[in-house]
């Protein structure tokens, strides 16, 4: 019995230690990851893998850096082993995952297939403010996949998701007026329709102007970038671009694409390559990392 109780203890002892050491490997990964070396992180999360060919983080991992390398076929593999093994708590952040992969490629429908669920299911359960952000997040792989339509019809459906939020206060609908007016500048632009454009970029900046929501002023120069440069103005494009967040990889890219169209080939290069230095996988990155591969190869 003594001996039972040793061996089980030992046992206790070895699954914790693989555990530990897994959560160890991970995050070294994720911090190679960071730092742009792909394939010394995915060298890791193989290494788990191998040891639990159930982890979830892993193959997340796993799917992450594949897409950052380009890989997108493989990544999916590693997303859809992730959604199959992911705890009830993980399962939404897979499946935007596998979503994101196909933005990679501008595959807007195959995102949706993963985008919608989670959509219906909160509105469900009626937690509209979270099928309002996801609603918008698919909206935003449809326009940059050049889907306008579809675009269109998801920012509406992510506005009218929002505003049902109970208990929504003042700046909550200030909040989704907003994002539905920056929306709508946006597609305007795509479509070539200036003057619409301009007056929803007006309406967004009085909607900012009342105070209600500060933290949203960071996404008005993106917006005024964004619409002068599907306008054809590079040079308002890119000052107001300069002012946006530069840590946003789809704004560098943006401005890359400004400064090639004016003709100034080695600002260029420079917001390429500052772009291949972000690491993230979100549709920001998803939009942006594959231009600015392609451009410098």
């Amino acid at each position: 019995m003594k001996t039972a109780k040793v061996l089980a203890a030992l046992l206790l002892l070895c699954v914790t230690a693989l555990a530990q050491s897994n959560d160890d490997l991970i995050k070294q990964a994720r911090k190679l990851n960071n730092e742009g070396q792909q394939a010394q992180a995915l060298a890791l999360y193989t290494q788990v893998m191998q040891a639990d060919p159930s982890s979830y983080q892993a193959h997340l991992g796993a799917g992450v850096v594949l897409d950052l390398d380009g890989k997108y076929d493989d990544a999916r593999k590693h997303f859809a082993k992730a959604i199959e093994v992911a705890p009830p708590e993980n399962k939404a952040q897979a499946m935007r995952n596998m979503a994101f992969s196909y933005a990679f490629e501008l595959k807007a429908a195959d995102a949706a297939r993963y985008e919608q669920p989670l959509y219906d299911e909160d509105i469900a359960g009626k937690n509209f403010f979270a099928a309002g952000e996801v609603a918008n997040e698919l909206a935003r792989i449809y326009l940059e996949s050049g889907d306008l339509d579809n675009a269109q019809k998801w920012y509406v459906m992510g506005h009218e998701a929002g505003l049902k939020q109970t208990d929504i206060k003042p700046d909550g609908i200030d909040l989704w007026n907003f994002r539905w007016e920056h929306a709508q500048a946006r597609i305007a632009a795509r479509r070539g329709k200036r003057a619409d454009a301009q007056k929803h970029v007006a309406a967004a900046k009085a909607i900012l102007d009342k105070g209600a929501n500060p933290q949203q002023a960071p996404f008005f120069p993106y917006l005024e970038g964004y619409v002068a440069f599907y306008l054809g103005d590079t040079k308002a494009a890119i000052a107001a671009l300069q002012k946006a967040d530069q840590r946003d990889p789809f704004i560098l890219v943006l401005l890359a694409q400004a400064f090639e169209k004016s003709g100034d080939k080695t600002q260029a290069v420079e917001y390429y390559r500052k772009v291949l230095g972000v690491n993230s996988h979100n549709p920001t990155n998803a939009f942006a990392r594959p231009i600015a591969r392609l451009k410098l190869s």
